[in-house]
């Protein structure tokens, strides 16, 4: 139980600085909205979405690393819930033994 409660600080950490990652693209253009949780589709590009970067190189760009960063940020939660129900179940095992 221990490690597992560690193993939950250590991604909390993680989850943080990630959100902080998120918030600072955000800051960088307006385009990109203040939305944490959700990926940046919204802005129009020609050509196939997020394939081509001919319009808007640079903001295309910084939207492609904003996603990729919530995309790493949705998978540290995954972890996260499936770590806090292995902790769960070990600490109701431990008290119901």
């Amino acid at each position: 139980m221990i490690l597992g409660t560690a193993f939950l600080i250590i991604l909390y950490i993680i989850l943080k600085y990630i959100l902080a990652w998120i918030t600072y693209y955000n800051n960088l253009d307006p385009r990109l909205g203040d939305s944490t949780w959700r990926f940046s589709y919204d802005y129009p590009v020609m050509g196939k979405r997020d394939i081509s970067d001919l319009d808007d190189k640079d903001f295309v760009r910084l939207r492609r690393k904003k996603n990729k960063i919530v995309l790493f940020m949705y998978s540290i939660v995954l972890v996260m819930f499936i770590s806090s129900m292995s902790l769960l179940s070990k600490f109701l095992l431990f008290f119901f033994n």
